[in-house]
């Protein structure tokens, strides 16, 4: 147990300065981006949806650097888990969402084309420079329609629950919380990964577990808090949109990094058991969600059910990839 304590306590401090440093970065860099007059709309759907994700594609990039692909494969497929399951999930437990807008009505089938695109990409149990090429080019590609979509004169409720949460500093205070929060968590990174792979050794038990896991639920706190906030303060719509733009950048970002820095074979748990997990979730909170013939809206007993899918796949996990 004692090789496990300053791990653990890495680990920790990691996951701390992270969900701090994550959320300081995006106070900063909307506030900078509100004062170079950029729309409300374009910096909830780049800004905010990218800082939300900020956590998970440093942490990618720290473990690609470091040797040890399959915590960033674990991380990315993990967050989208813990996402769908546990942020949407408990947000809907706690406050039921009505869907009203049509961008996000929009953002559904793009959620599913990308993780259709990673399943293509990784079908051949190879996560390499290409794949991560092709990956990080469609995340270009996606940003560019954000940007446009943005411009769009339609009116749509999600601008305006943006507008609410962008706060407003000075240029200056802007500046310094975005270099202060990007700097913290690069620092929450690399404690978060060193402290995950020791205790993964420790253990006897793979770095995607480890991804899975600690990592994932770790870095899907900021979502988890945003979404909440979000759903108390009548702003549904912000809520469901930081699951879908977190669980899009995570598979092109966060699983492309690891590509295009340490190519890798993947472990074939990632394939067979993690991606369709991923998968059925996401299928699962678009029926709910989506309305067909009723108004869109996540009830409680909708978030129950996600939750105890969540926990299920946790157990089973547990039972699968425990040592011995």
């Amino acid at each position: 147990m004692t090789a496990l304590l300053w791990p653990a306590v890495a680990v920790a401090a990691g996951l701390g300065l992270l969900i701090w440093g994550a959320d300081r970065f995006i106070h900063g860099a909307a506030a900078t981006a509100r004062n170079l007059g950029v729309r409300p709309m374009i910096i909830g759907l780049t800004v905010v949806g990218f800082g939300t994700s900020a956590p998970e594609i440093l942490v990618s990039l720290i473990a690609a650097w470091q040797g040890n692909p399959g915590v960033a494969v674990g991380n990315a497929l993990g967050s989208n888990i813990a996402n769908i399951g546990l942020v949407m999930g408990g947000t809907a437990l706690v406050v039921p969402l009505a869907v009203n807008s049509d961008t996000l009505r929009r953002e559904y089938p793009l959620m599913f084309v990308v993780m259709l695109l990673a399943l293509v990409l990784i079908m051949d149990g190879h996560l390499g420079r290409l794949d991560g090429a092709i990956l990080l080019g469609a995340l270009v590609f996606i940003g560019w329609r954000v940007v446009r979509l943005g411009l769009r004169r339609e009116p749509d409720p999600l601008e305006a629950e943006f507008e609410h949460e962008i706060p407003t500093l000075g240029t200056t205070a802007a500046a310094a919380w975005t270099v202060a929060g990007l700097v913290v968590m690069v620092l929450g990174s690399r404690g978060l990964v060193w402290g995950a792979v020791e205790i993964a050794r420790a253990m006897g038990i793979s770095d995607l577990v480890i991804g899975l896991t600690i990592v994932a639920i770790g870095t899907s706190l900021p979502e988890l808090a945003a979404s909440i906030m979000s759903a108390l303060k009548k702003e549904p719509d912000l809520a469901l949109g930081n699951i879908i733009g977190s669980n899009i950048f995570n598979l092109l970002a966060v699983l492309g990094i690891p590509g295009l820095m340490a190519p890798a074979v993947l472990d074939p748990d990632a394939l067979w058991r993690d991606y369709p997990v991923m998968l059925g979730l996401g299928v699962t909170l678009y029926a709910m969600a989506y309305g067909f013939r009723r108004p869109p809206r996540l009830e409680r007993w909708h978030g129950a059910v996600l939750l105890a899918a969540f926990c299920g796949y946790l157990l089973a996990l547990y039972l699968t990839a425990a040592p011995g």
